[in-house]
């Protein structure tokens, strides 16, 4: 695949990658009021690679329609510099209306927040996670359960869990359930005691319990003692 200097090459490469089968498929599992190309993750990338570094200002200067877009853009903001990814991250966060784009550009980012993880979270983590949009709050939480379950922020990640417990929305609740079992596979007694006192919902609660139990880094002893303590 040669260089692509245009944004609209750009749209003509992915248009060239469409699969309808997978367009339908991906359209079942993602909601979203967005056209879907059809296009696979791993070609996404790879499209992306093909755009030249300096050509990137320009590019996520454009305004996404479809889905793939969307994600391209979250790849090619994970390929600037921090300081520069910073400037552009709220704009991203505004085209994010579905599990699929947030969780991918979650992950993406992961080399540029890794050697500034304290700032990273007090810059956009906590305004995010005290946003009343559904999506807006889902990306903090997803950001927590891809880059800061350690022991170092494991009360936070607890307390900031009791904070959100009384959202309604189907994908808080459930970034919320996927955090806290992400946190007792890494950190079974913590998240243990965590379990025991926490104000969490009798849905999030027990479908925490359940992704936990779903795991095979969970020892089937643990999931025992779990499966009693649902509500």
């Amino acid at each position: 695949m040669k260089e692509i200097r245009s944004y609209r090459e750009f749209r003509t490469a992915l248009a060239n990658e469409s699969d309808d089968k997978y367009r339908e498929f991906t359209m079942k599992g993602v909601p979203s009021e967005r056209p879907f190309i059809g296009v696979r993750i791993p070609k996404i990338r790879e499209i992306v690679t093909k755009i030249p570094g300096e050509k990137i200002p320009e590019f996520i200067g454009e305004e996404p329609i479809a889905i793939e877009e969307v994600l391209a853009r979250g790849m090619l903001i994970s390929r600037l510099s921090y300081e520069k990814m910073l400037d552009w991250f709220d704009s991203q966060i505004r085209y994010i209306d579905n599990w699929c784009c947030c969780d991918i550009f979650c992950t993406e980012l992961r080399g540029l927040i890794k050697k500034h993880r304290q700032e990273f979270l007090e810059l956009k983590i906590e305004p995010l996670l005290r946003d009343s949009s559904e999506f807006s709050t889902r990306v903090g939480l997803v950001l927590l359960k891809s880059h800061y379950v350690d022991f170092n922020y494991l009360n936070l990640i607890f307390d900031r869990v009791e904070m959100l417990a009384r959202r309604e929305e189907y994908y808080v609740r459930m970034a919320i359930a996927w955090l806290v079992a992400e946190c007792f596979i890494k950190y079974p007694e913590d998240t243990f005691a965590y379990l025991k006192v926490s104000r969490l919902p009798k849905w999030t609660y027990n479908k925490t319990i359940s992704k936990i139990c779903d795991s095979y880094r969970v020892e089937s002893e643990n999931k025992d003692v779990l499966r009693k303590m649902r509500k």
